[in-house]
């Protein structure tokens, strides 16, 4: 009985998972409604996408959108979204239960998919299943964006400038998590950013971090951080070390701006076994860091902007992350941002909020930082503001074992 009741479950979502990958892009979710309909008896199944600001949930439909998107911080639908884990409500019309599911990629936390059930199916085995199918279904969304705007126009609350439009290609995503880290960073105004950025990728042995601050405004500024980023990666993936990254990206905004433009950027590279790394300090982006209970700024030996003069030579210096470590990456923006009566936000105040955000995990950190941000600064400030959260949680020895 066990056996065939197994059975009965991999069957399901072998033909649900099925029936989604052989969709067309634009047809994901229509696939996944129709399956869930046909195997788990879903009365109604909706997918909502997490605008560029982290404020609202935003529907999936065809333009133009007609249904209202739901806030963040007090529906349950963003109940879900933030703790990351299913959460139910009863229906007071016909007994249902409507299921919130985080649609989450590697950490990466793209929405949720509500699943209203008969009150009957609403079982602990079927809520793991439907679990399993709405992570299935944003890994089928990551690589259908490729081939279709549908999901890309539903996270959007309000039309992104072309520059804005130029950074947010460029991320990589917005939170990432591996057993030995979990990242989380976000950029503000989330609509109209101009030159800040942030990137990483890792290997089976290492991870390696950029922070960039492109100098100037609009398209000129997103060209620039374009051109930076893009030199390196292209430094990182020929298998270098981020000395001569930093190099290599230096030369590349030099030869295209001969100075009269610069790049910010602080890199990293860490090992993931031991914590320990190396930095690259050439401008403003700054590292918190919080060990324990006390937070403060890590500063470094400041180097060159990328680009400011040709052929500048970057040394790394070392650095380690011990297992507990949290590590906040924070652009001018925000350190340096100005309230509407001319007072400095300062390190003071970054300290406190970083204390106050201590127990969010890594992904929703950036945003909480940024709302406290917002608070503070004038509300007509240009300036782009990024925050990079990094909890570093090293690697397990195996001989504990």
């Amino acid at each position: 009985m066990i056996l065939d009741e197994m059975a009965f479950i991999v069957t399901n979502i072998l033909a649900a998972g099925r029936a989604v990958r052989t969709a067309a892009p634009h047809a994901l979710f229509d696939a996944m409604r129709a399956a869930l309909i046909a195997y788990y008896e879903a009365v109604e199944v909706d997918l909502l996408m997490a605008d560029y600001s982290l404020t609202c949930l935003q529907p999936v439909t065809a333009l133009p959108h007609t249904s209202e998107p739901l806030p963040v911080e007090s529906s349950p639908e963003g109940r879900a979204f933030g703790s990351q884990e299913p959460f139910g409500q009863y229906v007071a019309q016909g007994g249902a239960v409507d299921l919130h599911l985080p649609v989450t990629v590697r950490g990466d936390r793209l929405g949720i998919l509500t699943v209203r059930l008969p009150k009957h199916r609403c079982t602990p085995d079927t809520v793991e299943e439907l679990t399993e199918l709405a992570e299935l279904l944003g890994h089928e969304i990551v690589v259908a964006e490729r081939d279709t705007d549908l999901y890309l126009q539903a996270r959007r609350a309000s039309r992104l400038t072309l520059a804005s439009e130029m950074q947010w290609q460029l991320l990589p995503a917005r939170a990432c998590k591996r057993p030995e880290y979990a990242i989380g960073a976000q950029l503000e105004p989330a609509y109209d950013i101009h030159g800040d950025n942030f990137d990483w990728s890792s290997s089976a042995e290492s991870l390696t971090l950029s922070v960039t601050n492109g100098m100037g405004e609009g398209i000129e500024a997103s060209l620039l951080t374009n051109l930076a980023v893009n030199a390196l990666r292209n430094a990182r993936r020929a298998g270098i070390g981020i000395a001569d990254q930093a190099a290599l990206a230096d030369q590349a905004v030099y030869a295209q701006y001969r100075g009269a433009q610069y790049v910010s950027t602080l890199l990293l590279s860490f090992e993931l076994a031991t914590g320990r790394g190396q930095v690259v300090d050439a401008g403003s982006p700054q590292l918190w860091r919080q060990r324990d209970k006390m937070v403060e700024h890590v500063a470094f030996e400041a180097q060159l902007p990328l680009g400011m003069f040709d052929e500048t030579a970057y040394t790394a210096q070392d650095f380690e992350a011990l297992p507990g470590d949290r590590l906040i990456f924070v652009s001018d923006g925000v350190y340096s941002a100005v309230s509407g009566a001319g007072e400095a936000y300062g390190e003071r105040a970054l300290a406190r909020a970083i204390q106050a955000v201590s127990l969010l995990p890594a992904a929703a950190v950036p945003r909480a930082l940024l709302q406290e941000l917002a608070s503070y600064r004038d509300a007509d400030a240009e300036d782009d503001a990024l925050v990079l959260c990094l909890d570093w949680f090293g690697r397990a020895d195996p001989s504990a074992n």
